[in-house]
Order: structure tokens, then C-alpha cells, then sequence
């Protein structure tokens, strides 16, 4: 037995560190958090200073067990979680779930998983910094609370099965108010000028534009009708030197954001990847708020710059982070070796090491230089000056390895080739052909998930721990969509000056063409004028910066987090009670107008099964009609029109191959239905268009798409792409297809194999099976395991022998041996529910530790009462 255990959240981060220790180090993981607060209950004594009340999951009694028993026997234990606040909380809950004693435990961090890094951290261990802890309970038990008495409000007045977070529905808000400026937006219309000239020897050309533009059409014509006899001359002409200097090294926000740039990533898989870097020992933390470099990492970034490029591309540099709030980590994320350019593993780590590595190193390399060149050019028959920019790069500095990107939306429409010949002043240029072209302003951008994340990070909303959680909960919740939007046709109006005459085009553009965009729905908008009318505090932006910035406050030590909570509580709580009372119910509901036919209201809103329309109203003699919206609609923008044209479905089309054919539109969307098959309608495709040829066309799709491709064992064999990629079906099996294959071009032999390699482990997989009982002995990829209903439990093992089951001995455990095993891990799995579920007997609550010695200014280990059920 190991003298020491250390303990770390991860699997993949104990195995790095494993081979860094000797011996004397055993290295376990906790699998992240251990316990909780309790399910199904607010788990929080408000009564009692908010004392919480805690359990281990079902999932990790089994890991407790076997760490306590490990830490019993150990001479030292050593917790090892990250260094923000959530991972001082892990360490805590270690500390009090296994039992732990002060004289036999030690704290340590470090920012990176290196053997100097790991060592160094050993011998400078400390206690729990308990004001990490309180930072962190104060933020869980407050968003706690606010779903535990804002969720069932919102089932009461609007519908069943939402909820509300504190960060999250700011995040929804900031979507639904860029939506509506979005659509209460007026474009205007605006002539722009610009020019191509040639140099006098006719080889070399300038574009220029002209700064103002014209309002109108007559006053973009009339300069051009002016240029037709103009001379053109530069009557003032400036170059200067410019630089440009590389971007900071990453935190989390902007990695998350060049990331979705560059790569395409979203905000949760970008932190999964660095998670991944991180604990393999590949880069530094990633969740930092900090900009700054260590005095070690600068040294190996110029001794590469030096080695790869040469002195003169070196120029360290040492950044400030802005952020008042960057506290919870020492330095910016970067790779843990410079030497190290490249990395094995899958493609995303690799493309996310890659840009994590390049962004660093271009941090401490020289800034880039150029000479900016500004031309007027006079026309001699008006007084406007055409203007002509263009620079020349001297030395390209960092931008041999590096480029930071922006949001597209925030680029004007720019010519990229910006390159002047050599001109002089008072030279004459010939104009080889000049356009006045009508160009529209633009909405403000909808949100990615990138610009929304600098966007809360530029209120101080959240915190780096917090961004990817918040963006996918949204959407999880059906709050908000990341999806594209088809672009329409628009036409605008081009003047072109050629050859001494004025021509006028009349061309087409699509816009509005929207890719990887947050939308919201109208559940969505329903919830926030919710909570902007009734919980204003919840939703504004200032209010939940405030509450951060309280969070920081106590991490340092400055506030006490219990009273935060009090002076939050009480005026929230009181909010809820005169909401439930005293609100009505919400369901965003719009009266566009009367039906021509019958002359009754005709209303849009959210229902039970989502956005309709409704013709009249309950108290009417006639029941109201009702019809669904398309997904392409919403509440907030239909009209009136294009409401009246749901109630056209479904509706009826001539019969083919004898059966009944009809459009229409069901909950999961706009169908076809033939006969007694329902075809769903292809994505963005309005039902309302879809003729007879055109049913026809989207049924023989589906007769071709469910045609046999082959028989296997005289049964059919058929093809079709799902949720998780590709397969093949037989016999009611789904048979993944994977990558290796040609999928569009499977031979009778490639089907043969997959349905083989399927019928073999499918009568592998099962052990036993109890089907009536809901309980089965499965083999799984990291060994047996018992299935009980969701379920998936662990054996441990076999009492008779003190080692794991073999696949022998699992074939003879009884029914009654396997559901004693199912209540060790969820005690109360066979009893009759009762209306309260008994907390566990590892539930735990904690109270607020006492106070140490003044002068040592750090609290005791709080004291965990333990409830028995």
C-alpha cells in the first residue's frame, strides 16, 4: 500500500500524473464531483443560515467507498482538484465525505500537469482555502434557489416543465432583444461610388472610393454624368509607417471565441478539447481569466522565436488583464512546452493545440510593419475627392505565425486587395470605369455563440467556468436555437461609367443569409417579457454583474457569503410570492386581426404543444379553429396573412398508386401522409407550396430510401441516415455504419460483415437477463455491469472469492445476489415511492465552520451532520 494518496477529478489527468511520482504516490481519480445537494429537494435550510443538505450520487458510492478505504491506509492524503473555486469545492466535499483529518491532509495546485510543475506543487502544499468554498456554495446555493421557487412559478403561469437560471436567462435576453432590434429594423438605402483608375503608363491600377454617400439615385447619376469629361488628379498624397501588435495570449472567453471563428467550434466542444489538452499535459489550465505568461513560459517562447526565426522577431511582451474580476487563475492558456509544435491525438486537439500554440508564441514575437499610403484624387468638375488607401508590409512580424479573426458581421464590405502602385502628387490617373451601387445598412448582427460570449463577458455576467454551461442550457432548454436562415433575393440598382456613358443594371443579391445563429424561440420570448415584467432584478444585466462581482468578494475574504445570500433571498423570495398571486397567465399572445370569412379575432401564441393560431375565442357558441405555425414562423413576427394560411392544412391531393394523399402539418412538422405513412416534408420546404408532382417526387424518395439494398438470411436489408450517422437495418437491428465504409456503395460482402459483427456482440452483450424485472448482467466496454431499467450499476466483487466476477460465475448469480448489489448503490430501488424520497444515509449537511484562531485568518473544517433515513 501506497504511503501517499493523491487524489484528482479525472481519469485522464491521474494517469499523467501517475508517471510523474514514484511509488510511494498511488494516484486515483474522484470522477469530479462526489456529492451534491440532495435530489428532488431544495436541499437548503434557509431557516438555518442556508445550511445545505448533501448526498452521494448512486454513481459514485461505489468510488467514496473504495477512496475511503484508500485514504484510511494512506499516510498522507493529498487533494489535487483544479484551482478555481469549483475545484476547491471538490476538495472540501473530499475532505468531509472520506472523513478526513488536518494533520493527515494536504492541499495542493498547479496550473499545469508537468513533472517540475507536479513536484513543485508537492513541496509547497497548503490547507483549503475556505473562502473558494464559500465563493462557490454561495453561487450554487443561489442558483439553486432560484430555480427551486422561479421553475414552478413558471409551470403555474405559462406551462409545464420549464425553469429559469440566474446567468442563463440574461443570456436569453440578450438573444430576444438583438431579435427584436433585428426585426423592428428599417433598412435605408445609400449610393456608394468607387473607381478604378489607370496610371499613365495603363499597367497598374488604383481603386478609390468616395467617402460620402449619395441618398439618392438622381444625385449618384448626376456625379457620374459630371465624371464623363472630368480630369482626374492626385492632389494630396500621404505615407506614414504603421504597426499592427499581436493579441494577448488566450483566456477562456477569447479561446472559446476564436475557436468558433477559426475552427467552427462551439463553445461546449472547445472546452471539452482543452479539457482533454489539459489533462494529458499538453497546455496550461484553460479556465483563466488571466492574460499573463509566466516568467518560464516567456523564456521558452523567445528561446523558440530566436531558434525557428531569428533575433529581430522577438519582442516579449507582458499583458494586463483588464478584467477586475480575473483572479481564479495565474496565467493565460498556453501550450505547457513551446518546443512541442505539433501533438498527436484526434484532429480537434490537434487544430485546438495548434491555434492555443500559435496565439502564444505570436504574443511575445515583433509587431508587424507597413507603410500606409492615402491618396485624394481631385475631379475637376466637382469638388467631392475620391479617396484611394492602400499599405505595403515591411516586416510581417508576429503575422508569420498569426492572424486573430473577427466577427464577420462586424467587417464592412472591403476590397482585400489594397496594394497602390508607386504615385506621386499632381499626377494625373485615367479613369478606366466608375460605379454608383446601391448598398443597404444592415440589421445589428444576431448572436454566435462566440459574440454572445464576449458580450457577457463584456457585462461581466459569468464567469469561465460558467460560459459553455450557460449556452448550452439555453438551448438545451428549448429557449433558444443555434441554426441558419435562408437568404431572399433583393434587388438594387448599379450605375456604371464606361467608355463616356452612363448605364444603369438593375442586379440581384441574396440577403439575410444567417449560418450558426442563436434564435430565439417563442417559448423563449414567452419566459423573458416574463421575467422582465415580474423579476426584474433576475433579467437585468447590472443586477446579475453585481451578484458576480459579490462572488469575487467573497473568494477574496471581503464578504460573508451567508449575508449576500440573506440580502438576495429576501426581496426575491417576496417577488415570487406576489407573482404567484397576484400575475396572470402568459403565453405571448398577439391579436393580428379579424378572419374575412367568419369576422371573429384572429390570435397567435404559445400553446401546450407549441406556437398557433387561433380563429375566435373560448366564450364564442363555435368552438375556436386552431393551427399549428411552421417552424420557419414565429409568434412575435407572423402576420396576419400568413397565420390565415395555416388553416389551408391539411389538406387533399389526388390519389397515388391508390392511396390517399395529403399535406399537412403534425407536431414534429409539415408531413406528406400516403396512405397510412407519414413522410416528413424536407427542412426549410413550405408545405403550402407542395403540389401533386411535388408529393409525388418527396413519396418516391421515400419508397427509394426504404427499397431493400440487399436480403441477408432471406429477410431485407435497408438504408438510412440518422442521429448518430449512417446505418443499416435488418431484422429490427440498426447497425451503425462506420466511417471506413463507402456508405453509398455498400457490397453484399461489407453488409454480410456488419450484420454479423452486430448478431455476434448483441449475443455477447447479454450475460443474463431478467426482462419482466427490468434488470439484466450486460458485458460493456469497460467490463460487466448490471442494467436496471436507465440504470447501468457496478458488480464490485465476488464475496465468495474477494475478486471480480468472472464471466462464469456472473452466468450463475441469482436474481435475489444481483438485487441486493442494485439496493447497496440505490437503496431505495425496490420500495413503493413514497410522497417524500428519504434522504440517503450519505447525505450530509453542512453548517457554517466555526472560526479559527484570529491570527490565522482561515475557518475550520466545517462540521457535517450525517441524517439517517
Amino acid at each position: 500500500m501506497a504511503k501517499n494518496l493523491l487524489i484528482v477529478e479525472s481519469p485522464a489527468k491521474a494517469k499523467t500524473i501517475e508517471g510523474y511520482l514514484g511509488k510511494d504516490f498511488l494516484v486515483k481519480s474522484s470522477y469530479g464531483h462526489i456529492r451534491d445537494l440532495v435530489k428532488g429537494d431544495m436541499g437548503i435550510d434557509i431557516a438555518n443560515n442556508f445550511s445545505q443538505t448533501y448526498e452521494v450520487p448512486p454513481d459514485k458510492k461505489q468510488i467514496v467507498a473504495e477512496l475511503k478505504k484508500l485514504a484510511k491506509n494512506a499516510e498522507m492524503v493529498w487533494l489535487a482538484s483544479d484551482e478555481d473555486r469549483e475545484g476547491e469545492a471538490i476538495s472540501w466535499h473530499l475532505y468531509e465525505t472520506l472523513g478526513l483529518k488536518e494533520d493527515k491532509t494536504k492541499r495542493i495546485v498547479f496550473h499545469e500537469i508537468t513533472k517540475p510543475a507536479i513536484l513543485k506543487a508537492i513541496d509547497t502544499p497548503r490547507g483549503i482555502d475556505y473562502n473558494l468554498v464559500y465563493a462557490q456554495q454561495a453561487r450554487r446555493v443561489l442558483d439553486r434557489l432560484v430555480g427551486f421557487e422561479l421553475s414552478p412559478v413558471l409551470w403555474k403561469k405559462i406551462k409545464p416543465s420549464l425553469s429559469a437560471g440566474r446567468v442563463q436567462s440574461v443570456a436569453v435576453r440578450l438573444i430576444v432583444d438583438r431579435e427584436r432590434e433585428y426585426n423592428k429594423f428599417q433598412s435605408t438605402a445609400a449610393f456608394k461610388i468607387s473607381a478604378v483608375f489607370n496610371t499613365e503608363n495603363g499597367k497598374e491600377l488604383v481603386k478609390a472610393e468616395l467617402p460620402q454617400r449619395f441618398e439618392k439615385e438622381d444625385d449618384a447619376a448626376k456625379f457620374l454624368q459630371d465624371c464623363i469629361a472630368a480630369s482626374f488628379k492626385i492632389s494630396q498624397l500621404e505615407t506614414k509607417p504603421a504597426k499592427r501588435n499581436p493579441a494577448a495570449p488566450f483566456t477562456t472567453s477569447t479561446l472559446q471565441q476564436e475557436a468558433s471563428r477559426k475552427l467552427g467550434f462551439s463553445v461546449s466542444r472547445t472546452m471539452q478539447v482543452a479539457q482533454r489538452l489539459y489533462e494529458s499535459g499538453k497546455i496550461t489550465y484553460m479556465r483563466t481569466d488571466s492574460v499573463n505568461l509566466s516568467e518560464t513560459a516567456i523564456h521558452a517562447a523567445s528561446s523558440e522565436i530566436k531558434s525557428a526565426w531569428g533575433e529581430k522577431y522577438l519582442h516579449t511582451r507582458t499583458y494586463k488583464t483588464k478584467s477586475a474580476g480575473a483572479q481564479e487563475a495565474h496565467e493565460a492558456i498556453r501550450p505547457t512546452y513551446f518546443s512541442t509544435h505539433t501533438i498527436s491525438g484526434d484532429s480537434s486537439e490537434q487544430r485546438l493545440y495548434d491555434l492555443i500554440w500559435k496565439r502564444a508564441i505570436a504574443s511575445q514575437m515583433s509587431e508587424a510593419v507597413f507603410e500606409k499610403t492615402t491618396a485624394h484624387i481631385a475631379v475637376s468638375t466637382r469638388d467631392e475627392h475620391l479617396v484611394a488607401e492602400g499599405e505595403v508590409m515591411k516586416f510581417d512580424g508576429f503575422l508569420k505565425v498569426y492572424l486573430e479573426s473577427s466577427d464577420d458581421d462586424e467587417q464592412e464590405d472591403t476590397d482585400n486587395d489594397n496594394m497602390l502602385p508607386p504615385l506621386a502628387k499632381g499626377q494625373s490617373l485615367a479613369l478606366k470605369e466608375m460605379n454608383a451601387t446601391e448598398r443597404f445598412s444592415r440589421p445589428p448582427a444576431r448572436y454566435t455563440e462566440a459574440s454572445l460570449v464576449k458580450k457577457l463577458e463584456e457585462l461581466g455576467i459569468g464567469r469561465p467556468s460558467t460560459y459553455a454551461p450557460t449556452i448550452s442550457t439555453i438551448q438545451n432548454r428549448g429557449y433558444v436555437i443555434k441554426g441558419e436562415k435562408e437568404g431572399k433575393p433583393r434587388d438594387f440598382t448599379s450605375l456604371v461609367l464606361q467608355n463616356g456613358a452612363v448605364h444603369k443594371q438593375i442586379k440581384t443579391e441574396i440577403t439575410g443569409a444567417e449560418k450558426n445563429k442563436l434564435f430565439p424561440t417563442d417559448i423563449g420570448e414567452v419566459v423573458n417579457d416574463f421575467l422582465v415584467e415580474h423579476f426584474k432584478d433576475i433579467v437585468n444585466f447590472n443586477f446579475t454583474a453585481n451578484v458576480e462581482k459579490e462572488f469575487d468578494e467573497i473568494a477574496q475574504g471581503l464578504q460573508e457569503w451567508t449575508k449576500m445570500l440573506h440580502s438576495f433571498y429576501t426581496p426575491f423570495h417576496k417577488e415570487v410570492e406576489t407573482t404567484l398571486e397576484n400575475a396572470e397567465r402568459a403565453n405571448g399572445e398577439r391579436l393580428l386581426g379579424l378572419d374575412p370569412v367568419t369576422g371573429k379575432n384572429v390570435y397567435v401564441k404559445v400553446g401546450k404543444y407549441g406556437p398557433l393560431v387561433q380563429i375566435g375565442q373560448l366564450e364564442d357558441e363555435e368552438k375556436p379553429r386552431y393551427a399549428s405555425l411552421s417552424k420557419t414562423q414565429s409568434v412575435a413576427t407572423i402576420s396576419l396573412d400568413e397565420a390565415l394560411e395555416q388553416f389551408k392544412l391539411p389538406f387533399q391531393l389526388e390519389d397515388y398508386q391508390e392511396k390517399e394523399v395529403s399535406v399537412g402539418v403534425g407536431r414534429f412538422g409539415p408531413y406528406v401522409k400516403w396512405g397510412e405513412a407519414y413522410i416528413s416534408v424536407p427542412k426549410n420546404e413550405d408545405p403550402l407550396s407542395i403540389d401533386k408532382d411535388r408529393a409525388v417526387e418527396i413519396i418516391d424518395e421515400k419508397i427509394l430510401a426504404d427499397a431493400p439494398v440487399a436480403h441477408y438470411q432471406e429477410l431485407p436489408v435497408t438504408k438510412g441516415t440518422g442521429r448518430f450517422g449512417p446505418f443499416i437495418k435488418w431484422n429490427d437491428l440498426f447497425i451503425n455504419v462506420p466511417k471506413a465504409y463507402n456508405f453509398d456503395h455498400l457490397s453484399d460482402i461489407e453488409i454480410e460483415e456488419l450484420i454479423g459483427k452486430k448478431i455476434e456482440k448483441e449475443a455477447n452483450r447479454y450475460i443474463q437477463q431478467w426482462p419482466g424485472e427490468k434488470i439484466a448482467i450486460e458485458n460493456g466496454r469497460w467490463g460487466p455491469f448490471i442494467r436496471f431499467g436507465k440504470e447501468m450499476l457496478k458488480l464490485g466483487k465476488n464475496p465468495a472469492t474477494g475478486e471480480k466476477y468472472t464471466q462464469e460465475d456472473l452466468k450463475e448469480v441469482s436474481l435475489e445476489d444481483v438485487k441486493k448489489l442494485i439496493v447497496e448503490q440505490v437503496p431505495n430501488a425496490f420500495e413503493v415511492k413514497a410522497k417524500k424520497k428519504a434522504v440517503s444515509k450519505t447525505a450530509a449537511t453542512a453548517k457554517k465552520p466555526a472560526a479559527k484562531k484570529p491570527a490565522a485568518k482561515k475557518p475550520a473544517v466545517k462540521k457535517v451532520v450525517t441524517k439517517k433515513s
